[in-house]
């Protein structure tokens, strides 16, 4: 497991007897237990069985691997591997933008693998006021602690999607009459002459290769940013910034985010 892995793994964890009983109690979202293999303590039997009465996997294991994963080494026989918050589906974002009588306004990230990037990303949509952020179950990181943390708690109040193919869900948003913006350094479009008012999606490439060819084959339209200084390009984060703000001055124009 890489360094970032294994840190992200120990920002979501909860250890110890007590702790991981009330986590259960609390009705917190755990996706795993592992538990102290051949260990016959009554009190890790009954989380073992709370467990598994809420649905969540109970992992027998060495308590060498429950020692290398612990950060308090103190898990006593138990390790709770949590998740952040629940994942909605696309639908679900498409609503919420109906509800509020608004254009849809959805943010898909392209595999942006950096939990500190993709946390920035759902700060600058929720500030921005998107309805959601769209991201896919593989090579993209996911709602971890660190992205939570990154975020600055704005995960906590934005509608999160993971899909298993991007393509499919950007084919799924236009079907739903959205537009698909992606950014790109080469651009057909400029940023201050681009027209977002209308229902949108837009793509954030990821920080090493921008778009993937079938990704950036489902946009209508690819957009850039202008460049004054030498560097050739901008954090994949602070681009998205820059792009979701102006769709944000478009749309606070009289009428510019209302449901036509």
């Amino acid at each position: 497991m890489a360094d970032t892995e294994q840190r992200e793994l120990k920002n979501d964890l909860i250890e110890g007897r007590n702790a991981v009983i009330e986590a259960l109690r609390a009705g917190r979202s755990i996706d795993k237990i592992f538990l102290a293999k051949g260990d016959v303590d009554k009190t890790l039997g009954h989380i073992a069985s709370r467990a598994r009465e809420k649905g969540v996997v109970v992992v027998e294991c060495d308590r060498r691997k429950l020692d290398f994963m612990s950060v308090t080494k103190a898990h006593q026989g138990v390790i709770a591997l949590c998740s952040v918050r629940e994942y909605c589906t696309i639908e679900d974002i498409l609503a919420l933008a109906d509800e509020r009588g608004e254009k849809p306004f959805v943010i898909v990230c392209d595999e942006i693998s950096d939990p500190h990037n993709l946390g920035a990303i759902i700060r600058s949509a929720e500030c921005a006021g998107a309805h959601g952020v769209v991201i896919p179950k593989r090579r993209s990181a996911g709602l971890t602690a660190i992205v939570d943390k990154a975020s600055a708690g704005a995960a906590e109040h934005m509608l999160i999607a993971r899909v298993p193919n991007l393509p499919a869900a950007l084919d799924t948003l236009k079907s739903r009459g959205l537009w698909i913006y992606g950014t790109a350094a080469d651009g057909s479009s400029g940023l201050w002459q681009t027209d977002f008012s209308g229902p949108m999606a837009l793509v954030i490439g990821s920080e090493g290769d921008g778009m993937g060819r079938l990704v950036r084959e489902s946009c209508d339209f690819t957009v850039s940013l202008p460049m004054k200084g030498r560097v050739s390009s901008l954090n994949a984060a602070a681009a998205a910034g820059i792009v979701m703000y102006e769709v944000l001055r478009q749309r606070s124009a009289p009428g510019g985010g209302q449901k036509e």
